[in-house]
């Protein structure tokens, strides 16, 4: 099958090339390509597989640490946690599928990152989740909702790994395009990682798991473009999954990687078939031959390009060492799964495919790689606003402020969502989801991993650099929040069309944030993905780099909640309060008003009081602990308060602030802990040089401020539960 007569230019660009790198595909095959090559350019040169928007920028992120084995390049960051072990981790993106199918987009999510994690030679302990959806008053916010969570969930829970925490936003900017980020996370012995590289010609190139179909094909071309009004008819795009054959898949590679048949080994994502050949071969610098009539299909008549962009689920490709065949065959036997070996190893650096006995294409594996598009996509960076002077603010009742914010749908209880994921599958969940960070416990001696998901995406708006900066520090102090170690992060970059400079913009002050907060913290980027395009119609999103972060317990008995403990404790607040509301969500549910700067990021001062917090829990000084982000103080209170039904009575707040820039300001670097010695916290606060005051006492059953009506917390919870549950019940 040589020749491409029938492909043009006009016809690449439906397939996502520009007419210049059509020209550079024509130029490194040396002839217009036939329609399978044409869909493997497209499909490796997709913003999706390629990064080619993104790639000079993630460059600059610190990816290296003393405790990282592996960092960006591979199907997930690996990190050293001691004791032979390491966590495996990574989040990725399906944003695009489940827009159009919620519950098989979200599901798909779900089982891609699990691969990505089992992959490498890990068994999956915990799944999380970031999720935004649009207004709560768009006609298709709830069919999203429930279609998402039900995919989630139903996944996760049939596959048997818990979901253990994340985080939910509503906002008009996702209304055409919602955001669905799914974390993986797994345990591996720090000696037995497996990556991706091909390696040894004449190796047997094995397919194994679920037949291959027609569903998903142009999935990553598809999640490299906006939306218009067709989004709908994209529903073939988005692939099937099935989580009872992922779990056989994963029994059966975790029993085969007990051996050394294992050269190299990827699933197939994004791509499918194209992106694991292709990853193999040019990692390896070798090339790949493959005999599609022995591939497992499960429908009949399907072209070398059907089968080769199909990203039909729970598939993977492995290199073997030769003679291992037949054993690694029976194991897939026993597990019911489809093994086939398709293919070899070469030297000759070429993706050669023959199907019915001709070539179907034929393309030099080192520039397919080496020689995809990079851009330097022009930007402008965002203009600063003005500050907002906290004396200006309409005074309020502070209580009745309070009540509003948290039934607010940023701030109501996500536990609708959370009840329907099995967060306790496998026995291992400590600190279960509601809380700041996960805490799941990975050994029999007792030590921990600390999960979560973070993302604030109106700072970053506002200012892309300062918002980067404090989505990376928001994280590393939920963290520490339990008591642990922040040790690495992925991140997820969701943004809008990349080709406008002020959405480029918001990238790249994004990144150079985050930069700036993994140094200043220690807190390595090892894993990650960028989602760009996400707009419909022009209309972007918010940008929104989500971070998910891992952190270390020696003991999980240790790990601390934010839930109040005794009565007569005083509650503790660490750091400076200067009471800035811009950007804040006091400003935008009360005052309805989005104006000002987000709150400033002073990471010397993120470091210091966050090693200050974690020193304390781990002396056994601090009963609770939560960390101030959206609402500020007074709501971090509040949700202290109703995670354990104990009331706080209030001191008077500090004069020198009006009364609700005080209490529901959003400054940075600050948490509540709860103690019985706050004599000994304040004084070793003030010999560390770490701002610390007492600002209550536990007791009763109200929240009490002084100057303004008592509320009880029980009154607090019924409001802060009503909302998510109501909304979703409705005709």
């Amino acid at each position: 099958m040589r020749g491409g007569s029938n492909v043009t230019p006009s016809f690449a660009a439906e397939h996502g090339l520009t007419e210049e790198e059509f020209e550079r595909a024509v130029s490194i095959l040396g002839h217009t390509p036939n329609l399978t090559e044409l869909g493997i350019f497209a499909a490796m040169w997709s913003e999706h597989c390629s990064y080619k928007s993104s790639k000079i920028w993630l460059k600059t992120l610190p990816t290296t640490g003393p405790r990282v084995i592996c960092g960006p390049g591979e199907n997930a960051g690996v990190v050293d946690i001691g004791d032979g072990d390491a966590v495996v981790f990574k989040i990725e993106s399906h944003n695009h599928p489940s827009f159009i199918e919620p519950y098989q987009g979200a599901a798909t999510g779900v089982g891609g990152i699990l691969r990505d994690v089992f992959t490498m030679g890990a068994r999956p302990i915990a799944i999380l989740d970031s999720l935004h959806f649009g207004s709560p008053d768009h006609p298709r916010t709830r069919h999203l909702v429930a279609g998402v969570v039900s995919g989630i969930g139903g996944y996760g829970n049939c596959v048997g790994v818990p979901t253990v925490g994340g985080e939910c936003g509503f906002d008009p900017s996702y209304d055409g395009n919602i955001l669905v980020n799914a974390m993986c996370v797994g345990l591996a012995r720090a000696d037995r990682i497996f990556y991706s590289a091909a390696a040894g010609p004449g190796n047997p190139v094995i397919y194994v798991g679920a037949k291959t179909g027609r569903d998903g094909i142009h999935g990553a071309t598809m999640a490299s473009a906006e939306f218009g009004s067709d989004a709908g008819e994209k529903r073939p795009t988005v692939q099937v999954g099935d989580p009872f054959t992922e779990k056989l898949l994963i029994e059966a590679c975790l029993e085969l990687m007990e051996g050394d048949a294992i050269v190299a080994i990827q699933d197939m994502g994004a791509a499918g078939l194209t992106s694991s050949a292709v990853e193999m071969a040019g990692k390896g610098g070798l090339g790949i031959e493959l005999d599609l009539d022995r591939v497992p299909l499960r429908e009949t008549g399907m072209s070398a390009y059907e089968i080769m962009l199909s990203e039909s689920q729970e598939r993977m490709l492995m290199i073997l060492r030769p003679g291992s065949e037949a054993d690694a065959g029976r194991i897939f036997e026993k597990w019911e799964l489809d093994f086939a070996q398709i293919g070899r190893v070469t030297e000759t650096g070429r993706l050669v495919l023959r199907i019915d006995g001709k070539i179907a294409a034929d393309i030099p594996v080192g520039p397919l790689v080496g020689e995809a598009p990079v851009y330097r996509r022009p930007w402008r960076r965002r203009d600063t606003a003005p500050g907002i002077d906290p004396r200006a603010l309409t005074p309020r009742d502070p209580i009745r402020c309070l009540e509003r914010l948290l039934a607010s749908p940023p701030l109501a209880s996500k536990r609708w969502i959370w009840e329907q994921y099995d967060h306790l599958v496998m026995g291992n969940t400590v600190k279960r989801p509601g809380g700041d960070a996960a805490v799941i416990r990975v050994s029999p001696g007792g030590k921990a991993l600390a999960l979560a998901t973070d993302c604030t995406p109106r700072y970053v708006r506002a200012d892309p650099r300062r918002g980067g900066a404090q989505v990376v520090a928001e994280s590393w102090r939920n963290l520490t929040a339990v008591g642990a170690e922040p040790l690495a992060l992925t991140d997820n970059m969701n943004f809008g069309n990349p080709e406008r400079p002020d959405i480029m913009g918001e990238f790249v002050g994004a990144v150079e944030g985050m930069r700036e907060a993994c140094l200043a913290l220690d807190y390595p980027i090892v894993s990650g993905n960028v989602s760009l395009y996400n707009e419909t119609s022009g209309n972007a999103i918010l940008p929104t780099p989500v971070i998910g972060g891992v952190g270390l317990l020696a003991d999980a008995r240790h790990a601390v909640d934010l839930a109040l403990k005794r009565d007569g404790d005083a509650v503790i607040l660490v750091g400076a309060t200067d009471g800035h509301v811009g950007c804040s969500l006091y400003l935008r549910e009360i005052e309805e008003s989005e104006a000002g700067p987000p709150p400033p990021v002073d990471l010397a001062a993120e470091r210091q009081n966050g090693d200050f917090v974690r020193g304390q829990i781990r002396a056994g000084r601090v009963a609770a602990c939560h960390d101030l982000s959206d609402g500020g103080f007074l709501v971090a209170v509040a949700e202290m308060a109703m995670a354990s039904g104990r009331g706080i009575l209030l001191a008077p707040p500090p004069g020198v602030l009006p009364q609700n820039a005080y209490l529901f300001g959003e400054d940075q670097a600050r948490y509540l802990v709860e103690t019985s010695d706050p004599e000994t916290v304040v004084a070793a606060a003030g010999a560390a040089g770490v701002p610390a005051r007492v600002i209550g006492v536990v007791g009763g059953v109200a929240l009490t401020l002084p100057g303004s009506d008592a509320i009880s917390v029980g009154a607090l919870k019924a409001a802060n539960e009503a909302w998510l549950p109501g909304y979703m019940a409705r005709a």
